[in-house]
């Protein structure tokens, strides 16, 4: 099955014409969790040490950071749905989002001053249960719209935080283009992190909140990773983190990063596989476990800083994502277990598809993995969707057998 996984190595830019990242630095992103803090749902994800399961791939070290604890959600996303609400309200306020927090935003007084907003979004239900459940806690309005084959259960979490969400006959990216449309026909707010021409400001809001997960885990990890496994969908939480990284460490010196894609949706691989300064997409229903991940078109801010500050662009198939949750859930020895989902375990999935697959010495060679290599990588959600993680884990079902 390695003849599925495609890889594309960029060779490290450096100079002073590369596309900026402070906005996603430590710096920045020291404000961003400030603002995140305020919420009383608050609290650092744990960053989970996995030594044995290292020591048995002949690594160095891996740690994952654990978005399954975030805000009760149980996935990361309501990181950027948060912030760049926060960041809206505090504009139309004329304020500096330092000034604002959770309880400012509720106070009576400045929810007079807004009256009523509506939030609205495309997805596949992550991102649209963290807008619901921030416009939920802000008392204003969300509208959800989710592409076709989209989880029940997860339609399901979105309406109990009051949002009006309904599963489309679209795919994503269509989904994205209705959910612009109503916007400018009701006058609502459109919060999504996909970015093209003329729609950035709100996108890249969405990207530094996911710098929080970033700023936690710099303070978890006692050494400098020496690999950073990011998974991408439209490329914005991997653009993000990838920017706080070269940000902080600069290009010479940073980890090396390498961007995941399931291969049903892997615009991002392709656009880089082309290196022609086009956006490359892919169309149709994008058939893939990964379901966070099927985004066929990337999101312009992340591909940019991509462009510049990744290294590696990797498409796999399913069965890596389900073996990375299957490892995850049954760690070895004393590692902790993270429940992880499709989109979340994808990363480790391949780390550990590379390191015992031999027919794949041509990209552990290009990686540069080895017993010196300190892994670092993202569990973006735990188990959003409970009955397919079952049939995943328990049943070894997925899409391509």
């Amino acid at each position: 099955m390695d003849e599925c996984i495609k890889a594309v190595h960029y060779e490290r830019k450096k100079g002073q014409d590369l596309c900026p990242v402070e906005a996603y630095g430590p710096e920045a992103a020291r404000k961003v969790n400030e603002y995140h803090r305020s919420f009383p749902e608050y609290s650092v994800t744990p960053l989970v040490g996995l030594g044995n399961l290292a020591s048995f791939l002949g690594l160095g070290d891996i740690h994952v950071k654990d978005e399954s604890y975030r805000f009760g959600l149980n996935a990361f996303k309501v990181l950027g749905g948060s912030y760049c609400i926060g960041r809206y309200i505090a504009d139309r306020l004329g304020m500096d989002v330092s000034e604002l927090s959770y309880d400012k935003i509720r106070d009576a007084g400045v929810r007079e001053k807004l009256g009523g907003l509506t939030f609205v979004t495309a997805t596949d239900g992550n991102h649209g249960r963290g807008i619901a459940w921030t416009a939920n806690r802000l008392g204003q309005k969300s509208v959800v719209y989710m592409p076709k084959g989209s989880s029940q259960e997860r339609l399901n979490n979105i309406k109990a935080l009051g949002a009006d969400a309904s599963i489309t006959e679209l795919n994503y990216d269509d989904a994205v283009r209705l959910a612009h449309e109503h916007a400018g026909n009701y006058g609502w707010i459109m919060v999504q992190d996909t970015a093209w021409e003329g729609y950035e400001e709100i996108p890249q809001w969405i990207m530094q909140g996911y710098t929080t997960m970033a700023y936690e885990a710099l303070g978890q990890l006692e050494e400098k990773p020496t690999h950073i496994f990011l998974q991408a969908g439209v490329g914005a939480m991997s653009g993000a983190i990838a920017g706080f990284f070269a940000d902080l460490y600069g290009d010479e010196d940073r980890p090396a990063v390498i961007i995941v894609e399931p291969d049903k949706a892997d615009c991002i691989f392709r656009t880089a596989q082309a290196g022609d300064g086009q956006i490359h997409t892919v169309k149709g229903d994008m058939d893939t476990i990964m379901a966070g991940l099927a985004c066929g078109e990337p999101c312009t801010i992340g591909w940019n800083i991509l462009r510049d500050h990744a290294d590696h662009f990797i498409s796999i198939p399913d069965h890596v994502a389900a073996k990375g949750m299957r490892i995850l859930g049954n760690p070895m020895g004393d590692d902790p277990r993270v429940v992880s989902g499709e989109s979340g375990a994808a990363t480790l999935g391949l780390v550990a598809e590379v390191m015992e697959n031999k027919g794949l010495g041509w990209l552990r060679d290009s990686l540069g993995l080895d017993r010196d290599s300190r892994i670092l990588c993202f569990s973006t959600e735990g188990d959003t969707d409970q009955e397919n993680y079952r049939r995943i884990v328990w049943d070894g079902h997925h899409p391509s057998e």
